[in-house]
């Protein structure tokens, strides 16, 4: 099935949006305006981006550590994200939340995590529960190659398929844990193989391409939404920066990472459009400057709003 013009043009704009961010984030960091700490989604765009346009607003994510750009592709507000890292009182969770636990039900957002694996079985229960509701919502687990070698990991999978639920787990394998590379932990050269002690489809795909990323999701949010269950699907991507931001880069080949930034998801992808004749140059550079102006515009709004209150800390909680 050939992709709508629309839904193309909607990933670039979310690929740009997620890199912007990003690099802004970069640098408001590195001038000590951020508490915390952060880690950035640099190189991974297209995944997030490929998976989020098959989704409706109603579906559900769980998200991790690293999860800003899965929530700028669910159709997170910028303005409140960034109010979020800084820890004010108009962020997403009141400044409570920060980088690693921006959540938003309304959007579908169950929230990053901060804990390894932890949002497959929160993804397992919203699908359990879109089964029982009988509303064919479906729901995304973003998580990384460390994740699959926990527990937790096997206990979800093992229940997703047992009851049929309409759940796609969405594996980002960058090739690191932190700095474990996952060749020297794991046996297995693709994940996606787990899928076969789970009798679920187990499908490999290049992160670092949209389009494919896009379609494979699109499959296996369509067999979900079928009722045909659950989906993992492996995408081969690599994180540009280390771990989080203000770690020493000791553990990685310095030409490995360059290599890896050679293959960028969305130059190619700007490329094709434009011979594709989707989209005119000049209305990508629009798009482009669009997004900046209103990250700008995200910063000020962020700087500006006032902290929690002292009082507040309790408020919101469930005991």
């Amino acid at each position: 099935m050939k992709i709508p013009e629309e839904k193309l043009k909607q990933m670039y704009e979310l690929m740009v949006k997620i890199r912007q961010f990003e690099n802004r984030v970069k640098d408001l960091f590195a001038a000590g305006e951020l508490p915390g700490f952060v880690h950035l989604y640099l190189g991974q765009e297209a995944v997030a981006s490929g998976v989020c346009a098959n989704l409706n607003r109603d579906d559900f994510i769980t998200s991790t550590h690293r999860g800003h750009g899965h929530i700028i592709a669910k159709g997170g507000d910028m303005a409140r994200m960034m109010a979020e890292l800084y820890g004010k009182a108009t962020g997403y969770n009141k400044g409570k939340g920060g980088s690693m636990h921006i959540a938003w039900p309304e959007l579908g957002i169950l929230g990053a995590n901060g804990i390894l694996a932890a949002g497959l079985p929160i993804a397992a229960g919203a699908a359990m529960s879109s089964k029982y509701r009988r509303t064919e919502q479906v729901a995304v687990s973003f998580f990384g190659d460390g994740a699959s070698n926990e527990g937790v990991f096997h206990e979800t999978l093992n229940i997703a398929s047992a009851f049929n639920l309409p759940v796609v787990f969405v594996c980002e394998n960058n090739l690191y844990a932190v700095s474990t590379r996952q060749s020297d932990v794991r046996k297995v050269e693709d994940i996606a193989d787990r899928a076969v002690g789970y009798n679920m489809p187990g499908v490999v795909v290049d992160g670092n391409d949209v389009v494919a990323v896009y379609e494979v999701t699109r499959e296996a949010i369509s067999r979900a939404r079928r009722g045909e269950g659950p989906t993992l699907i492996e995408c081969k991507t690599y994180r540009w920066r280390t771990h989080f931001e203000g770690e020493p880069d000791t553990y990685r080949p310095p030409e490995e990472v360059a290599s890896w930034i050679k293959r960028e998801p969305i130059a190619p992808f700007r490329r094709m459009l434009i011979d594709q004749k989707i989209f005119k140059e000049q209305e990508m550079d629009a798009m482009d400057l669009a997004i900046r102006e209103e990250l700008d515009q995200a910063v000020e709004f962020a700087r500006e709003s006032p902290l929690p209150e002292p009082e507040d800390a309790l408020k919101d909680l469930w005991a």
